[in-house]
């Protein structure tokens, strides 16, 4: 599966791409939302997007509200220092989100299959 992270802090963004490549995905990762929606456009299609929650620039929700708005309908996942409910809260039709903690590597793909199943449904 091709994932699109997008995460701004070099050791978090390391991390992520760890747990997903271990996985088997094929990952590339932009450091803030202008970049993931340049590379939404020019590079080929992705089949999940993981974002930070807090970057400069654009958000993570902002983010996803700008790619829903521009009719992109990928299954998108928030990762967040903080507890999910806030940003959940705050944009109810995210995907998934999850807090970025020491379990990441059990937690993330977890919530890649529920949420791959769940988005795949009719």
């Amino acid at each position: 599966m091709r994932i699109l992270v997008v995460e701004d802090d070099p050791v978090a963004g390391e991390m992520i791409l760890a747990v997903l490549e271990g996985n088997g995905h094929e990952v590339h990762q932009t450091e803030n939302g202008m970049e993931a929606l340049a590379a939404l456009e020019s590079l080929p299609p992705f089949d999940l997007i993981i974002s930070d929650m807090n970057m400069p620039l654009l958000s993570g929700i902002d983010l996803f509200r700008e790619i829903r708005e521009q009719g992109i309908q990928l299954p998108f996942i928030l990762l967040t220092g903080d507890e999910p409910e806030g940003p959940l809260s705050r944009e109810p039709r995210l995907d998934g989100c999850l807090t970025k903690d020491f379990t990441l590597e059990e937690s993330l793909p977890t919530l890649i299959t529920e949420v791959l199943t769940r988005t795949s449904q009719p």
